[in-house]
């Protein structure tokens, strides 16, 4: 089974690098003159694309193939009293150059909205608010001329009070959206709420691929054995990509669409939900082996605070296991058979 790493928006690699650079609009407000401020906010985000595509270089130059795209490209993008700005044209060629060097290269994209798109919510307001904020990460991926295959990861979002009838609630509310926002969501269980049984549950309403975040599952169970993990949810998960991939045309391999994980590692024994600056092997290779054999391909993306440093270590990790005769070998800077 290969398996490839990547890692979430900041390089530590890199200097002068950061995809996301912002303004708050509190100082947007004193600027006084709005255009001149529309405009700052234009330089800022191109600003940020660049830097987004230096980030890519390097990921290119080092075999990383897999990077989740920063939520903050465009600062103040969903502000309700920014409704009428429409920062896409002046943007346009910066967009233009990502989506052709990630489709040039083969490279796996994605968002991850934050954790304010919930389309469980009760509240209509917040709903307008999560459809605003879907609708402009896709239009982003749009902007990049990016096919479904490049995706938006979401939660299920909160429980308020009725876990079940939350659900229910997203299953009608997120059926609700236009295809075009549906066919680009995957759905991940949290590591509070959802398990990983419920969130796929869910996506096997909805039709949509489950993103498993180890960690979280660690940390939120829902009292499944390990058996039941990689004996029963796991081939279920791996079915909502093979469902994926046929409704797109696609294969399993890495120019498809694999299914994809995500890996990380408690900051501490007192804050177990927190993510430590690297990413143990132990842990991550026990699962990945678990499932080894079950499908040719897995992405896994690193959630690690120490971003594309965690992803080197990691890989020192590996190439140490490789010459211990630990049944792992390096194919490149970022990916493993096992």
């Amino acid at each position: 089974m290969i398996v490839r790493f990547g890692f979430v928006a900041m390089s530590l690699l890199l200097e002068n690098a950061s995809p996301s650079r912002t303004m708050t609009y509190t100082n947007f407000a004193k600027l006084g003159d709005r255009e001149a401020g529309l405009a700052r906010l234009e330089r800022i985000a191109e600003n940020n694309l660049r830097s987004t595509l230096r980030i890519l270089n390097n990921n290119r130059y080092s075999d990383i193939h897999l990077y989740r795209f920063s939520s903050k490209l465009i600062p103040l993008a969903t502000h309700e009293a920014l409704s009428g700005w429409d920062p896409y044209p002046a943007l346009a060629p910066a967009f233009a150059d990502i989506g052709a060097f990630v489709r040039k290269h083969g490279m796996r994209v994605s968002f991850h909205p934050d954790h304010f798109c919930v389309f469980s919510t009760p509240r209509p307001e917040v709903l307008r608010s999560s459809i605003r904020d879907m609708e402009h990460h896709v239009r982003m991926l749009e902007a990049m001329g990016l096919d479904e295959r490049a995706k938006c990861n979401i939660h299920v979002g909160g429980a308020y009070g009725d876990k079940a009838l939350s659900g229910e609630r997203f299953v009608r509310q997120f059926g609700e959206l236009g295809s075009a926002l549906r066919g680009r969501v995957t759905l991940e269980n949290d590591d509070k709420t959802f398990t990983a049984r419920e969130t796929l549950d869910i996506a096997e309403q909805t039709g949509n691929p489950v993103v498993l975040d180890i960690h979280h599952h660690w940390v939120n169970d829902g009292g499944e054995t390990p058996e039941s993990l990689h004996g029963e949810l796991w081939p279920r998960i791996a079915a909502t990509w093979r469902r994926e991939q046929e409704r797109l045309g696609l294969g399993g391999g890495p120019e498809g669409l694999p299914p994809k994980i995500h890996a990380s590692s408690p900051k501490s024994l007192s804050d177990p939900r927190g993510h430590a600056d690297g990413v143990e092997p132990g842990p991550l290779l026990a699962f990945l082996r678990s499932v080894n054999g079950s499908v040719p391909h897995i992405d896994c993306m690193l959630e690690a605070k120490a971003k594309d440093q965690a992803l080197a270590w990691l890989m020192e990790e590996m190439r140490k296991l490789e010459a211990a005769g630990q049944g792992v070998r390096v194919v490149d800077g970022s990916t493993i058979e096992l």
